[in-house]
């Protein structure tokens, strides 16, 4: 991790970098030719000229949230725990840096096993729609491959310790390292962010509308998290009158919520 707001002279050469001396700079402009150049992404400014790269580099959980790329998640599952035997169904996922979409990712997944009629009936998802579909192990690799890196990548997922209990079972069963990635449970802070008589509960399907998302959630994974992204973007957006720019202050952050009024 290199040291908060300090510039950084580097050199291009073959794809490769050659770091050089620290050099400080006046009101960088951000060149396309920079981001073009590096795959290293822990940087918030960059310059070109010529062939040098003068950089700002921000240390691990104090970058900026607009320069952070979440990846906000959702599964469809056929029960409520691993441990239960329950599997993986659906994965859908959303890439977002600095409130836009870059990435999208879909697939269904065989559990192994017939569903039971209860999920069926929540989901929509039929064992035939699953009969043809890749096991978690093939899709566990492409996956991963999408999320990225684990020290840049934040995953985001609304109730957050279900959807990671799931993934992090299926890494440990088909012997993959799962990254440590940082995560954000926005069911967790939305309890943090609004008060009580705002809206009755925190459940995906109450913030969606509350925070005007144009993705109703159907319990289909790409829709929720869909949805996800705006209830992220609107819980962002609510951080930021409480001062909360950075990665480390969104993941520290916790508020007492006002008590109801007695009648």
């Amino acid at each position: 991790y290199w040291p908060e707001n300090r510039y950084i002279r580097a050199q291009a050469q073959h794809r490769s970098l050659c770091l050089h001396q620290f050099q400080s700079l006046t009101n960088p402009k951000p060149n396309l030719q920079a981001h073009q150049l590096l795959s290293y992404r822990k940087r918030t400014k960059y310059l070109v000229s010529e062939r040098w790269i003068s950089l700002t580099f921000m240390s691990g959980a104090d970058r900026l949230l607009v320069d952070v790329p979440f990846v906000v998640f959702d599964l469809e599952t056929s029960g409520s725990a691993p441990s239960t035997g329950a599997a993986v169904t659906e994965i859908g996922a959303v890439k977002v840096l600095g409130g836009h979409v870059i990435g999208e990712f879909q697939t269904f997944v065989n559990p192994g096993h017939y569903l039971s009629d209860f999920i069926t009936a929540l989901t929509g998802i039929t064992d035939s729609m699953l009969a043809d579909a890749p096991t978690i192990d093939q899709v566990l690799l492409t996956f991963l491959d999408f999320l990225g890196p684990g020290h840049e990548t934040v995953l985001v997922a609304h109730n957050a310790p279900f959807d990671m209990s799931f993934m992090k079972a299926a890494a440990i069963a088909h012997e993959y390292e799962w990254p440590e990635y940082k995560v954000v449970d926005t069911a967790r802070v939305a309890r943090y962010v609004l008060d009580r008589d705002e809206v009755p509960n925190c459940k995906l399907s109450t913030l969606a509308p509350f925070f005007g998302s144009a993705t109703s959630p159907t319990h289909r994974a790409l829709d929720d998290a869909r949805a996800t992204v705006d209830v992220l973007h609107g819980i962002l957006e609510r951080l930021g009158t409480h001062d909360v720019t950075t990665l480390n202050q969104l993941l520290q952050f916790k508020r007492k919520r006002a008590r109801r009024p007695l009648d």
